[in-house]
């Protein structure tokens, strides 16, 4: 018959809970880095939807100035807020025209992260005669 040890402890006791207590710990990080990846990646997506919508507002711009060419100067403009007109943060366009009717259309936005970010597109209006 076997007879229980009682009061003498063994080496091996709490092994079980440290090694579940370490489990816990590994499960934990890489929980973590998962919604770290997930961060990185909704950033990411932002950041390539505004340059979309700016590339977007430009070519929209540019396009105008194809249809009036005859009237290009009245296109210019600098540093107009146009965040009323589109998704993107504390947006402003510059629309210049330089001789030889090369336009460069400049849209410019500010991330929620505080980053400036600046979409620049240009084009020579030629017009039909």
């Amino acid at each position: 018959m076997l007879t229980p040890n009682f009061g003498k402890i063994s080496r091996q006791e709490g092994s079980v809970l440290l090694e579940g207590l370490i489990a816990i710990v590994i499960f934990s990080l890489g929980i973590l880095a998962l919604v770290g990846l997930q961060s990185a990646s909704m950033r990411a997506t932002t950041a390539s939807k505004d340059r979309v919508d700016a590339s977007l507002i430009a070519n929209q711009r540019i396009a105008k100035m194809w249809v009036n060419w005859k009237n290009l100067n009245t296109y210019a403009e600098n540093n107009v807020d146009i965040s009323s007109e589109c998704d993107l943060p504390n947006a402003k366009r510059t629309t210049k025209i330089d001789p030889g009717n090369i336009v460069t259309v400049t849209v410019s936005w500010q991330s929620p992260g505080g980053a400036q970010n600046n979409f620049v597109s240009s084009a020579q209006i030629i017009g039909n005669n």
